[in-house]
């Protein structure tokens, strides 16, 4: 199976027009030879979220009384929320957070599905780790190798080791995920401190929002080669402000982009971008690319997403609405994706990219959007049918593609 699409970038560096890319697939037919042509689209590895919390995934915002000083006022606020009770519904935390029970397997999914409808192929899971059937269970990647905090306040009340024994588990080599200086007031102010005393700031350090750094603690953390995630519309919700990007571009950090859950972030990537894009201009669209592909590649340790001369089992195809390659991802909506292949399995697209693949019909759910037929690997209309029967009214998630 080959498709030309218009424009391919191969890599942040490599862009090019009418690149016949090879597919590679188990999945594919062996006796029939299919190309597709395609003018107007424009192809792209899959996408990277480096934060997320899957089971937060409910919508809308959580919390009444926003902006907050910090995040753990939110956190107290938001149990108080009709939406966080109705979530709990569905799901509701009782000591642990064992992510396999059927409940909030549910929640999860929808987690799952909120990415993959926006071209994500990995995410962190900001979560105690759970066991390896977890991360196997979903279509796209969960990232495994990481250990976590919560944060320095509330340490690890959701569940996993002491502060102290997560970040020795990590023999400074796998990510050590925290969320840090998630507010303004001197309590969190003060946690970059007691972080770096602690010994915690490395190259597999990544700081969730860092809302509240200086520019010399930027600046210390790109000497230290300790990374940032972004999450902007979360944090501009929870706190009314955001990271000093700039001082982040003028120290060499290297920062990646996350979500957050839609309890407080944005509904998914694609809306995301488009709150950078429309709030912080100056960010070339290159650079902020970088930021779902090649940065967080570095520290999550996986090979850089990238379409290749070779075969390739992954990529994503989205109608090309503007001329500068990478100004492609921005606006997006889930019916701008053409075609979602991640690791030889075809995702989501329009039913014509499924053709050339065999496969059962039974593990996909078929559906119409904008005018077009699409199918979707898996069967995100169970877990709504599944909330529906525990609320008793039908519950719209404006993530997925379907109500």
């Amino acid at each position: 199976m080959i498709i030309t699409p218009h424009v391919t970038v191969l890599n942040s560096e490599n862009i090019c027009e009418n690149f016949s890319i090879k597919i590679k697939s188990k999945y594919l037919k062996t006796d029939e030879n299919f190309n597709f042509k395609e003018e107007n689209l424009i192809a792209f590895p899959p996408f990277i979220n480096s934060h997320d919390h899957l089971i937060g995934n409910w919508f809308p915002h959580a919390g009444d009384n926003a902006p907050y000083k910090n995040s753990h006022i939110w956190v107290e606020d938001m149990k108080n929320s009709p939406y966080y009770l109705e979530r709990n519904k569905i799901w509701q935390y009782q000591g642990n957070f064992d992510l396999l029970n059927e409940e909030a397997s549910t929640l999860v999914e929808l987690g799952i599905y909120k990415n993959l409808f926006s071209g994500v192929g990995y995410v962190a899971d900001h979560m105690p780790r759970q066991k390896s059937e977890y991360y196997q269970k979903y279509p796209i990647t969960i990232f495994e190798e990481y250990r976590q905090a919560h944060s320095i306040k509330l340490g690890n009340w959701w569940g996993g080791s002491t502060i102290k024994k997560e970040w020795d588990a990590t023999n400074s080599k796998i990510p050590f995920m925290i969320h840090l200086n998630e507010g303004i007031d001197l309590e969190t102010r003060s946690e970059f401190k007691e972080l770096e005393k602690m010994g915690m700031l490395d190259k597999n350090t990544l700081i969730i929002h860092a809302i509240s750094l200086t520019d010399e603690q930027i600046k210390k953390c790109g000497n230290l080669g300790v990374n940032i995630c972004w999450c902007p519309v979360s944090n501009h919700f929870l706190i009314g402000q955001t990271l000093d990007i700039e001082s982040c571009f003028r120290h060499n950090v290297n920062v990646v982009i996350g979500t957050d859950s839609s309890f407080s972030g944005s509904i998914n990537l694609f809306e995301e971008l488009n709150f950078i894009k429309d709030n912080f201009p100056e960010i070339s669209s290159k650079e902020i690319y970088k930021m779902i592909t090649e940065n967080p590649a570095k520290i999550f340790n996986i090979t850089q997403p990238q379409i290749t001369n070779s075969k390739n089992d992954s990529l994503l195809i989205l109608k090309k609405k503007e001329s500068e390659p990478f100004e492609n991802i921005f606006h997006r909506n889930i019916s701008d994706i053409e075609f979602f292949l991640f690791k030889e399995k075809p995702l989501f697209g329009k039913i014509k990219y499924l053709t050339p693949f065999d496969i059962n019909k039974d593990e996909f759910h078929f559906f119409e959007l904008d005018g077009d037929s699409y199918f979707v690997y898996g069967h995100p209309e169970n877990c709504l049918e599944k909330i529906e029967s525990k609320l008793g009214y039908r519950k719209i998630f404006p993530y997925l593609p379907f109500k």
